[in-house]
């Protein structure tokens, strides 16, 4: 098969716009958290794309969308050889009958990957080591994201046997990233003072930055997400925008009539939360449909995010409540929305175009297993790293704030440039005053 130009570059643009996704997830979480632990809150995500990267070409990519039975199809996990590595066997291979090359469907699924794993780290601020932020990310990547996208996508049991549905990654992507970090929450315990203290977001125009980011790059991960350029391609770009607008109305409404002030934060958690609802969704529904389905993860997400303090658990960023909590309102509508007329991928009509409860509760079954599997080994391997001292800070680096103690560095540095503290002339190597010789600066002298 030929290659087929237009698809190949509207994936490859598409891959890029899912990495834009995870700086700017970076901005997000970072402006949302205290300025104390921002860098470590952003290193996180960028971290994220170095691990992630590597391990998808060695190993995450076969396993999760190779086929290592007679039948091509194996309902647990992929290949362990068909994609191994970087080998050179498949370059001229196309990925099913879409004239992609299968490297680069292989780039923009690593796309994927990389920004699941760290959308767990916002419910981890200003308390879990990086090292052994590191070492969860390897070990949930491989036990838990993998085989979940081989479920999902890859030919697996939710995907085919089940026959639930997921366009973009509501369930392989956010309900998989929040019940984990709602996992590792939990073993890790609260943050010092939480929820006494104020801990309010330090810098909100680097939220909204981050959700802008976000925004413009959801459209190669939803649209992207139908691999082609078609009539689906349009439907999911458009669902993305009005489902993000709607509930970005929903979320500030809700704070309008709860606090009597909408807040920038506010609107840039309810574009989000929109997101994030709209991507199972996107190409199974319309865009009215998509625009009530963005209205009431609005409100719900906005709700919901109160539940920490009711419940107990502490939730640094929000994750569960927008992204666990938006994933499924996503997938349960494609329950209600989905339809024929705009997918033929979706072979049974949803409740409220006549097909009754079907596909909702496959929808119900396929959510709640990721839920149930990625809440247990996050948490597994929390309590592992919190035994082998690889989990929360000490006390006194909580306190003095984890930039300092992980990265010994800090996101804001006040120190005057002139004067005894040195500054600008302490880094490089100067006296104020004094010239590289020891020698007194003319420049420093008042005329007599």
């Amino acid at each position: 098969m030929e290659i087929n130009t237009g698809n190949t570059a509207w994936l490859l643009l598409s891959s890029a716009l899912v990495l834009l996704m995870t700086p700017g997830l970076a901005l997000f979480y970072g402006g949302l958290n205290r300025s104390k632990g921002a860098l470590n809150m952003m290193m996180m995500s960028f971290s994220s794309i170095g691990l992630i990267s590597v391990l998808w070409v060695l190993y995450g990519f076969t396993l999760a969308f190779g086929s290592n039975d007679s039948e091509g199809v194996n309902k647990f996990l992929g290949s362990f050889t068909q994609y191994w590595g970087t080998g050179t066997s498949w370059i001229p291979e196309m990925w099913l009958e879409t004239g992609i090359p299968t490297y680069v469907f292989m780039v923009f699924q690593m796309m994927f990957a990389i920004i699941t794993v760290a959308l767990i780290s916002g419910s981890l601020s200003d308390r879990f080591k990086f090292g052994g932020w590191v070492l969860f990310g390897f070990g949930w990547f491989t036990l838990v994201y993998v085989p979940v996208a081989h479920w999902v996508w890859g030919g697996g049991w939710i995907g085919v046997n089940l026959g639930a549905l997921d366009f973009a990654g509501g369930t392989a992507v956010h309900i998989n990233a929040g019940a984990a970090a709602l996992g590792v929450a939990v073993v890790l315990g609260k943050r010092i003072g939480w929820p006494r203290e104020n801990m309010r977001p330090h810098n909100v125009p680097f939220v909204a930055l981050g959700a802008g980011l976000l925004w413009f790059g959801w459209f190669g991960f939803n649209a992207g997400s139908e691999l082609t350029v078609d009539g689906v391609t349009a439907v999911a770009f458009v669902n993305t925008q009005v489902a993000t607008a709607a509930a970005l109305l929903g979320w500030i409404i809700v704070e309008w009539l709860r606090d009597g002030k909408p807040t920038l934060v506010g609107a840039s958690s309810g574009a989000v939360a929109g997101l994030v609802a709209i991507t199972p969704a996107c190409g199974f529904i319309a865009p009215l449909p998509a625009a009530l389905l963005g209205i009431i993860a609005g409100v719900l997400c906005a709700l919901a995010v109160g539940l920490k303090y009711k419940l107990g658990y502490d939730d640094s960023l929000d994750v569960v409540g927008v992204h666990f909590v938006g994933g499924w309102i996503g997938s349960l509508g494609i329950g209600f929305f989905a339809t024929t007329q705009v997918n033929a991928l979706a072979s049974r009509e949803s409740l409220f175009y006549g097909g009754g409860v079907d596909q909702l509760w496959r929808q119900f079954v396929g959510s709640a297993a990721v839920t149930v599997y990625s809440f247990a080994i996050a948490a597994v391997l929390a309590l592992v790293l919190k035994a082998v001292k690889l989990g929360r800070v000490s006390d006194e680096a909580e306190v003095e704030g984890i930039d300092i103690s992980d990265h010994g560095e800090t996101a804001y540095d006040f120190t005057p440039s002139g004067g005894s503290g040195g500054g600008g002339f302490a880094l490089a190597g100067l006296k104020p005053g004094v010239d590289a010789d020891g020698k007194a600066d003319a420049s420093q002298k008042v005329a007599g």
